[in-house]
């Protein structure tokens, strides 16, 4: 079988995508090989400034636009800036294994960033979006655990890592329940998800602990490179594979190589935590779905 990468990426040509915190590591690439390939491309970062020093490095046609997934009237005011159609979601965005904070609504900052911020985006902007949502894992769900009355880690206490993995395995569990309701709506709208195995980018820098040193020796030594690692989720945005695919790299391990559809632990795929998780998503960010053909 051949080996798939970002030179396979079809015209993008008069296609849209956003793609969330694109202004550095997996988004940066990701965005730059979908305007590359003729795509007009929105970075939605938290940080203008770092946005438009990226958007500088890449060809076609990108434009910047604040968002802070950390913040629901952020996620709000720049959904109601999208007034285009939109081809392609990547919620690529998220922190891993960070300080225990919470946003400015009050979550668990890895759940509330990675799960929720991209839930109420998603539902944010389902209207103008007509291809394909991806949104991003990690090989970490897999000792994943969803507590659904403790989402917040408020009676567990907070435990970096577990709160991490929790965030990752909700990312699939979205897309999971996302597909099934597409589906059963007959949108044509399709939903993914990508892992990028062990790829080197800054978001192993913001342990504010020694773990920080450990894994920027691990990236130097052990990791594959960011374009490398945003393949899986290229290869989910514009690939012809079945709607609810979860891309990877097909490599050592699952942690590098050229990306294929892989699997995922049977908690992902499970019905009724998902149905249950998305009903406490819709209350805590108070955004429904409204689903159309």
């Amino acid at each position: 079988m051949a080996k798939w990468t970002a030179a396979d990426i079809p015209d993008q040509t008069g296609r849209t995508a956003v793609v969330t915190g694109a202004n550095s590591g997996l988004g940066l690439v990701t965005a730059r090989a979908l305007a590359k390939a003729g795509g007009r491309v929105i970075l939605a970062c938290r940080d203008i400034e770092k946005g438009r020093r990226a958007a500088a490095t890449m060809p076609g046609t990108v434009e910047v636009r604040a968002l802070d997934l950390a913040n629901l009237a952020s996620i709000r005011t720049f959904a109601e800036s999208v007034t285009e159609d939109v081809d392609l979601l990547i919620n690529n965005a998220g922190v891993m294994a960070v300080p225990h904070r919470r946003t400015a609504d009050g979550f668990e900052m890895q759940f509330g960033t990675n799960h929720l911020g991209h839930f109420a985006l998603t539902g944010l902007l389902l209207p103008k979006l007509k291809d394909r949502v991806v949104t991003l894992s990690s090989s970490v769900h897999g000792v994943g655990r969803i507590n659904l009355d403790d989402l917040n880690r408020e009676s567990r206490g907070y435990m970096r890592w577990p709160a991490y993995a929790q965030s990752k395995l909700a990312n699939l569990l979205f897309t999971f329940e996302l597909t099934n309701r597409l589906k059963a709506a007959g949108s044509k709208l399709t939903a993914y998800s990508a892992h990028p195995g062990y790829a080197s980018t800054n978001l192993q820098s913001h342990t504010e602990t020694f773990m920080d040193n450990i894994m920027s020796l691990g990236n130097r030594l052990i990791a594959q490179s960011a374009a490398m690692g945003a393949l899986p989720t290229l290869y989910a945005a514009t690939a012809d594979i079945e709607p609810g695919s979860f891309a990877g790299p097909g490599g050592f391990m699952g942690q590098r190589g050229y990306p294929k559809v892989v699997g995922s632990v049977r908690a992902a795929r499970d019905p009724k935590v998902a149905k249950a998780l998305w009903d406490k998503s819709e209350e805590r960010t108070h955004v429904s779905y409204r689903l159309n053909a």
